[in-house]
């Protein structure tokens, strides 16, 4: 006979915040943005440029949703983040 699953108690898990970390940034610049919901760090410039266009598309098509990051869903936030890198990609 199966097991019935224990029922989950206490508040459903919350997106913070996303970290973009760009790894191929050889030239010896800094680079770090932030936004309402990310922190960007690393890359190199062109690394660094998509990652911001990343984070825009993100915070726009949760603004569309009417939504702040921590109210999203951890499924929503990351199909969220997976269309925004795909149309920055």
């Amino acid at each position: 006979m199966a097991r019935k699953k224990a029922k989950k108690t206490g508040p459903a898990p919350a997106v913070a915040g996303v970290v973009g970390v760009g790894l191929d940034g050889a030239d010896g610049h800094r680079r770090v943005t932030r936004t309402e919901e990310m922190v960007l760090v690393g890359g190199s410039a062109e690394t660094h440029e998509k990652m911001q266009e990343t984070a825009i598309r993100f915070g726009e098509n949760l603004e569309k949703r009417g939504k702040a990051l921590r109210e999203a869903s951890v499924r929503e936030v990351v199909e969220l983040l997976r269309a925004a890198i795909v149309k920055t990609g």
